[in-house]
């Protein structure tokens, strides 16, 4: 697993508790090996730039697994990965984020709607349509702008795909 590093101690020891988590509850994932860094060549992953742009609360991590096996520590041998154990990695996921919300609640603020930028801009945009179209109404009595319905993108049919 990869994390951010930061400056901030507190910080940084935040990002390190769902690693931890997750460690104790997989025996085919190393606290030992997960790294946390801020490398120049990482700087367009998902994980570094959204790491850049939330708020202090949030952490992202990448999960990398192998294809072939792992070794758990007891065994000099290695352990194939197989259709099961990558499920099992799956629920061990699932069961750290529940272990993660569960223990660590003052950490974690809940997230709002207007927290999420998508909702913060559509807010905003609303508030902009309401100062443009105003109250007032065209000839037929309609407010022309709170009536306009947009039509989503039409998805590309397989013949149409270049």
């Amino acid at each position: 697993m990869y994390g951010n590093i930061y400056d901030d101690e507190d910080r940084f020891q935040r990002q390190a508790v769902f690693p931890r988590l997750m460690c104790s509850n997989a025996d085919d994932f190393s606290f030992a090996n997960t790294a946390f860094n801020r490398d120049v060549v990482k700087a367009g992953t998902g994980r570094r730039f959204l790491g850049g742009i939330l708020d202090e609360s949030s952490y992202c991590y990448t999960l990398e697994v192998s294809f072939y096996n792992y070794f758990n520590g007891l065994s000099p041998n290695p352990i194939p990965y197989t259709e099961e154990t990558y499920m099992r990695i799956g629920r061990n996921l699932a069961k750290t984020f529940t272990d993660y919300y569960k223990l660590t609640p003052q950490l974690v603020p809940k997230p709002t709607a207007s927290s999420f930028p998508y909702n913060r801009d559509k807010e905003k945009s609303k508030k902009k349509l309401s100062r443009i179209s105003g109250n007032s109404t065209s000839s037929n009595g309609h407010s022309g702008i709170r009536n306009t319905t947009i039509s989503p993108i039409p998805r590309l049919r397989q013949r149409d795909r270049p």
